[in-house]
């Protein structure tokens, strides 16, 4: 098995792969003031990640939940049904939304009235979506973390020639040595990837889940292997144009859980004109343009991480084309009907206890789910 293992790590390491021809692992040993990107340093991302979710911990908790309350934004705990074995199991095993027909047979065989099944249902598909104020709490650290690292990516790039002009992004490669700034740029941004990673399964999840859990991986996929094959110009200048559109989502997010609509109709037109502009147009044609056509003037013949390093960045803009399409769809409704709902998300159900299902409740009514064993919990929990 270690053997296996030693040829595996030979073969995904072979100069062929990362270096262009005449070039080997040997040459990026610093010297004389230079200093290379080394792929082990990647190491260092995954406890850098779980330093991030301690940041994001504090964060939420002492600075997103007191912002969150100063906007209006309650913290409402959910009423949860009453235990139900039977509506439990339908509710996992066949339908989160069942029919108006199986309500009445779930009814019948719960001996309980059809409302207090639909109550019940309700009251279960709430407790699956994360309260206003666990969105807003994400949103936060989101915006946060994105409107910091632009902050930073406009500091680090905005004196570097290859800001202004894409091509000296090959200039003295692959020798170009890495400087201190790219070295943090990359450790937080990979960082940030990893820790989103590592909270999908209790992050807000949406219907584009699938397409996030793409995303971050090609995203953490990309920066390493630009990273090995110190492509980290380039690198820096994609992260700098995806992190400047994100901060405006994600503080329109955060109006909108607390219902300024006007602020976050304004942030969400300006989260779409800089998406439009970075990810659609620049990316393509500006980033694509650079990885794509200008090694051709450096080398004969491409190395294999070229196409490596490409593939990833194709399969960026293609999700870049997919959301795009999400956002066109929103702005189109927006438009049309003054209506700013994401479709990805899903919405709590209203719902509320009225004074005769209390009483029912209080007093074992012969309609609930069984004599002592109600249906619905009315208590706040």
């Amino acid at each position: 098995m270690a053997h296996i293992l030693k040829t595996l790590n030979s073969w995904f390491w072979w100069e062929n792969i990362w270096m262009p021809v005449n070039v080997t692992w040997a040459h990026f040993v610093d010297r004389d003031g230079l200093v290379f990107p080394k792929p082990h340093q990647l190491y260092a991302t995954i406890p850098y990640a779980f330093v991030l979710l301690i940041i994001r911990f504090f964060s939420e908790r002492y600075v997103a939940i007191p912002l969150a309350k100063a906007l209006g934004i309650k913290n409402v705990r959910r009423v949860k049904p009453q235990p139900n074995p039977v509506l439990e199991s339908y509710f996992r095993e066949c339908s989160k939304h069942p029919s108006q027909s199986e309500i009445q047979g779930l009814a019948k065989k719960c001996n309980c009235t059809v409302h207090l099944v639909e109550k019940w249902f309700r009251r279960r598909r709430n407790l699956e979506i994360p309260t206003v104020l666990r969105k807003f709490q994400e949103a936060f650290w989101r915006f946060s973390f994105y409107l910091t690292s632009s902050i930073a990516g406009f500091i680090f790039l905005y004196d570097k020639p290859w800001f202004y002009d894409i091509w000296q992004t090959w200039v003295g490669y692959p020798f170009q040595t890495l400087l201190p700034s790219q070295y943090w740029y990359y450790m937080a941004e990979i960082s940030f990837y990893w820790s989103l990673l590592f909270t999908l399964g209790i992050d807000n999840k949406r219907k584009d889940f699938l397409a996030h859990v793409v995303h971050h991986l090609a995203a953490i996929g990309l920066m390493s292997s630009s990273w090995c094959g110190n492509y980290v110009r380039l690198g820096t200048l994609v992260m700098f144009v995806h992190d400047t559109a994100d901060f405006w989502l994600e503080a329109a997010k955060m109006f909108n859980y607390a219902h300024w609509e006007k602020t976050c109709n304004t942030l969400f037109i300006i989260f779409s004109i800089a998406f439009f502009i970075t990810r659609i147009i620049l990316f393509p044609f500006w980033i694509l343009r650079a990885t794509l056509y200008q090694p051709t003037y450096y080398s004969a013949t491409p190395v294999i991480a070229y196409f490596l390093f490409n593939g990833q960045l194709l399969i960026l803009q293609g999700l870049h084309l997919y959301w795009g399409y999400l956002v066109f769809k929103i702005l189109r409704r927006f438009i049309c009907l003054k209506d700013l709902k994401d479709d990805r998300s899903d919405e709590e159900e209203e719902d509320s206890v009225t004074d005769n299902e209390e009483e029912s409740t209080k007093n074992g009514n012969k309609n609930g789910c069984g004599s002592g064993k109600h249906l619905l919990n009315s208590s706040h929990h």
